[in-house]
């Protein structure tokens, strides 16, 4: 078996997932190709801790990205760190050779992401992509599986969201995510953004233009200093777009959702799909649950389907069992280990962001940012 060697650098939440799922992957017993985690990089010293303690094999800790990009024995990097750190690191990154999976929005702003792009595009052996879990779920790939096929018909309308409520608490102390230096004009678009553009960028459904209702809700928050501070970020954003079917050429609704304020929901990412020959809806929130609606006139009836472990990449758990948030990202990690080793996808929804579907997204959040300024519909340039 083929063996990647990685680093991390920003070793917090998600360094952790990654660092998990590559322990446990024997789960997948097909895959030829595997990561080996040899470095960790975190500015605070303290975080490095944890990987101390369950990952005796690891080779090098340091606080120094730099550091961990000289070394000869990584291969390739997962960077997890705030927007602003984006253009500065995925560039160094790139340019010492790593192959790389980058978190979202994949730079601050438009400017920082056409930086990313163009140092992409002068070391083009370097494999780049983007992380979004949630198209890994089983219902989702049965849906991109329909989408692939054509089963729909005339795609009618597009919904995708993704919402918290955690932030509904004004008492949820600030951090960076609600400090613009850090997050970006974009606020919850950066943050989550991608989650919802994921599925419909790789269907082919491009948005045209956009109309942007951005809500900023909670002004201010716990500093942990004993006082309060300004949050100057959005907090829910919803987006109208204009969209093209590239099987019919006709244009349809396509609304994009996310929200870190959406009272009762936790952690929910959901999509609906209506079309004149099929229909399907899928969330998170129950996700065993897919519904379909094939319509071959006279009734037109939902069906509700159990779905179990029905992965892309095979697992050794059993097809009976559910799948979770933990499942999906064992799954994107094996999507971008084949992509990287046998430079092309397994499937077409079987595959990690690229570089060109972020560089949509952010001409999208910027022509949202347009919208709201504007309060009016805005060409996606």
């Amino acid at each position: 078996m083929k063996t990647i060697k990685f680093g991390i650098i920003g070793a917090g939440l998600m360094g952790r997932e990654f660092a998990s799922a590559a322990a446990r992957w024997s789960h997948l017993p097909d895959m030829q190709v595997r990561p080996e985690l040899v470095a960790v990089c975190d500015k605070n010293p303290v975080v490095l801790d944890w990987y101390r303690q369950n990952f005796p094999y690891i080779q090098s800790f340091t606080t120094d990205y730099r550091e961990l990009l000289a070394s000869a024995h990584v291969e390739a990097v997962y960077c997890a760190v705030p927007h602003n750190l984006h253009a500065e690191l995925y560039t160094a990154i790139i340019k010492a050779g790593k192959h790389l999976m980058g978190e979202k929005p994949f730079g601050i702003d438009l400017s920082a992401n056409r930086a990313i792009l163009a140092c992409l595009q002068a070391h083009p052996k370097v494999f780049v992509r983007c992380s979004s879990e949630f198209p890994f779920y089983p219902a989702v790939q049965r849906i991109g599986n329909m989408i692939e096929t054509r089963a729909f018909g005339r795609i009618i309308e597009v919904n995708n969201y993704f919402l918290h409520s955690s932030d509904l608490d004004p008492a949820k102390p600030m951090n960076w995510k609600r400090m613009i230096e850090f997050n970006g004009e974009y606020g919850c678009l950066g943050d989550l953004g991608l989650h919802v553009c994921h599925v419909p960028f790789r269907a082919g459904w491009i948005p045209k233009n956009v109309r942007a209702i951005l809500s900023d809700i909670v002004k201010e928050r716990p500093d942990g200093k004993g006082g309060h501070a300004p949050c100057r970020t959005w907090d829910n954003a919803t987006l109208l777009c204009e969209a093209s079917d590239p099987v019919s050429n006709a244009l349809f609704p396509l609304t994009l959702k996310t929200l870190r304020i959406a009272p009762g929901e936790k952690d929910t990412w959901s999509i609906e799909i209506l079309g004149t020959k099929a229909s399907a809806r899928f969330s998170t929130k129950n996700p065993k649950l897919l519904q379909i609606m094939e319509y071959r006139g006279g009734e037109q009836v939902w069906q509700h389907i159990d779905m179990g472990h029905e992965t892309a990449f095979k697992s050794i758990t059993g097809g009976i069992f559910e799948f979770g948030f933990s499942d999906s990202i064992l799954q994107m990690w094996a999507a971008f280990l084949y992509e990287l080793t046998e430079a092309k996808p397994m499937k077409q929804f079987a595959a990690c962001v690229t570089p060109d579907e972020t560089a949509l997204s952010h001409r999208l959040f910027t022509a949202a940012l347009e919208s709201q300024a504007k309060q009016s519909v805005v060409a996606i340039k």
